[in-house]
């Protein structure tokens, strides 16, 4: 991002007048006038205060800060503002954390280490196993006056909305096997129906297991299997509704979606959760819900640190049609659903906050113009980061949302796929300098138009999947528009996945740039790290692909496959009833969908030009336009230090002189940038 741009960043935020303020504090009183000596208890008092002034003098010019002091702030509701709590564009309204004070917002409550004993009940000593006998306490929540502990459905993709235990902060382990990994279906007896492959069954699925482990679970009141079932990219939780120990076969309660296996190869992956009898290793828990007991294994004695569980099932923030309102400096942490969600409005700011240890997502950003995300830290999420959409696709109006500088990383810790760090929809966001790694699944997912992606470093993701990339869009030919430029894409895939990508566009994707980019490792099996199914009219332009297996690829679509899928009713409105591409202004910005729907027999093509390809084992495939590459091996291209991730290119790189039109990469502005909100970069703490 040219330095020009950053600095419109910085001066959203740089300047603060503190016209009107209020102080929380957790050893406050809302009985209190709300000043710095004599602090509100709760945000909610702070809020009606600011309220009351605006219904009286109105709002001051600077606006209204409430000051949060440090310390724990247990929520057990949403804090809600809604578009009576909205300043103005010259008095905006913040709710910031005094500076140099940590202040937490968790969504549930502390169980203190008095209410938990040893366990002496017989019954469950017997069904524990033998060596966490002396180890195990256990908490009676009914005794707490906790008695809603959620419900686990018979099957599900997104995980259901219930407690987890935490202990110093950290997320526990529901009891599980195996305690790492997976277990693996040694075969399938019954796929159940899959309608992809056209087999019809009126069984929901039945495996063969290896060992004898389950035989344990007899007497267990339900036991849930979480699994690759079929395809490396679709994993979903389904309870066993009968284990045939004598076979070593379970048989599930319903089927998986796509059946089990016969997509991805073996082996498929499972492991058994919510398991009394396998909680057996330091850090697991089980919650028997028919008792209301909690059942733990404490990382140490659980008098020496601080046993909290997750309660809050809506989120711990939630904004719905205010503007102009800032959030700034909170931790939002250890709530069972969404961390922080915010709906329509204009111009709400979320600076420098941490959301973490979230039950499903950290944030949601849905609707609304003109709101950023800067300097936030994100992780540790139960499903994904950041999910942010706005603007009209009917009219191709963009949102103008941000998302800058921003640190989003081990997402999807109980959903594995699906759950991205970044997920976009819409038209017109623009995400720039952030930090995208460690993710099972993929990392950035978009949906929409004309989003700006660049000078973002992504890396490690596909930890654990299949058919996936970094980044991914796909099967809605009417997004269009999106420019990916300037991102260091590296590590790409795991080692299991016969196709893995940096970027790529599924099933008919079309109409996006490709600029300027560096991947490194950033492809796996037979995908390239750019990689389109089926689509056409990218252009892929001057980038630079090292070590990948193959640096593009496209699988091409027949005339016929092209027709079948135009024609498919989802099709049909997604391309002329959600929106018309047959009309402006989808015509008028995008030029190459005139006719789209009555193709005239041209070839569908990409382009590819001006790109440097460095010691890949192939350089591309499928339907292209190939102008002006240049591919290297085994001679020096000229960057800084490879051995240490700078593939910003020397003066005198062979690569400048070689391929005529070529445009330096500004290697060294990717990623994170050090401002007022983020002074100090991750590794330097």
């Amino acid at each position: 991002m040219p330095k020009a741009s950053i600095a419109a960043f910085l001066c959203l935020v740089s300047v603060w007048v503190f016209a009107a303020e209020y102080h929380v504090a957790h050893d406050g009183n809302d009985g209190n006038p709300g000043t710095a000596s004599a602090p509100f208890a709760t945000l909610e008092r702070a809020r009606d205060a600011v309220r009351a002034l605006k219904q009286g003098d109105g709002l001051p010019e600077g606006g209204v800060t409430v000051w949060i002091h440090g310390g724990i702030y247990s929520r057990l509701a949403p804090f809600c503002l809604g578009e009576q709590d909205s300043g103005t564009p010259g008095s905006r309204i913040a709710y910031r954390a005094v500076d140099g004070e940590d202040v937490h917002l968790i969504g549930g409550l502390e169980v203190a280490g008095g209410a938990f004993q040893a366990v002496r009940d017989e019954a469950v000593l017997g069904r524990i196993d033998e060596s966490a006998r002396g180890q195990v306490v256990v908490a009676d929540l009914r005794a707490l006056g906790l008695a809603d502990y959620g419900v686990f459905p018979d099957s599900y993709g997104d995980p259901p909305i219930v407690p987890e235990v935490f202990f110093d902060g950290q997320r526990m382990t529901l009891a599980r096997w195996p305690n790492d990994g997976w277990a693996h279906i040694t075969a399938v007896v019954e796929s159940g129906p899959a309608p992809w492959r056209n087999h019809e069954s009126a069984q929901p699925g039945t495996f063969q297991y290896e060992g004898d482990r389950p035989a344990r679970w007899q007497s267990a009141p339900g036991v849930w299997l979480y699994g690759y079932w079929c395809f490396d990219w679709s994993s979903e939780t389904i309870r066993a509704g009968s284990i045939d120990i004598g076979k070593r076969e379970i048989t599930l309660v319903k089927p998986h979606v796509y059946g089990i296996g016969g997509g991805n190869p073996s082996p498929r992956r499972y492991m058994a959760l919510n398991l009394l009898e396998e909680l057996d290793s330091p850090g697991e828990y089980y919650l028997d819900r028919d008792a209301g007991k909690l059942y733990f294994w404490p990382p140490r004695p659980v008098m020496e640190g601080h046993v909290a569980l997750s309660l809050t099932k809506e989120p711990v923030i939630q904004v719905e049609n205010a503007s102009h309102v800032t959030f700034r400096g909170l931790t939002v942490e250890m709530c069972a659903g969404d961390g922080i969600v915010m709906r329509e409005g204009r111009e709400n700011e979320l600076l420098a906050c941490t959301i973490r240890r979230t039950g499903h997502a950290g944030v949601l950003v849905d609707g609304g113009a003109k709101h950023g995300v800067r300097a936030c830290d994100i992780y540790e999420t139960g499903m994904g980061g950041l999910y942010i959409g706005g603007g009209d696709r009917t009219t191709l109006t963009p949102s103008e949302h941000t998302v800058f500088n921003n640190h989003i990383h081990h997402v999807g810790e109980r959903k594995r796929t699906h759950a991205y760090h970044l997920h976009l929809s819409g038209v017109g966001i623009h995400v720039a300098h952030n930090l995208f790694h460690d993710a099972p699944h993929q990392s950035i997912g978009l949906a929409g138009n004309d989003h700006l992606i660049e000078y973002n470093e992504i890396s490690h993701s596909g930890l654990e999947s299949d058919d996936c990339g970094a980044f991914y869009m796909g099967r809605n030919p009417s997004e269009r528009g999106t420019v990916l430029r300037y991102n260091f894409w590296h590590h790409t895939g795991s080692e299991r996945a016969h196709g893995s990508a940096a970027i790529y566009f599924d099933d008919g994707a079309g109409g996006q740039t490709v600029f300027g980019n560096v991947f490194y490792k950033a492809a796996g099996g037979t995908f390239g790290a750019v990689f389109i199914h089926g689509g056409h009219d990218n252009l892929v332009d001057n980038n630079v692909f090292i070590e990948c297996s193959m640096a593009m690829r496209q699988a091409a679509w027949t005339d016929a496959a092209w027709r079948s899928f135009l024609d498919d009713e989802d099709r049909q409105n997604k391309l002329l009833r959600d929106v018309d591409i047959t009309r402006p202004p989808y015509t008028e910005k995008y030029p190459e969908l005139r006719g789209y729907m009555e193709w005239n027999g041209e070839p569908r093509l990409n382009k590819a030009c001006r790109n440097i390809v460095c010691n890949c084992d192939a350089f591309i495939g499928g339907n292209w336009i190939i102008i002006n590459n240049w591919v290297m091996r085994d001679e020096d291209p000229g960057f800084v230090d490879p051995q240490n991730l700078n593939f910003q290119l020397r003066e005198d790189s062979v690569i400048l002189k070689r391929v005529e039109g070529f445009q330096p990469i500004p290697f060294e502005e990717i990623g994170l940038v050090k401002d007022e909100l983020r002074p100090v970069l991750p590794g330097e703490e």
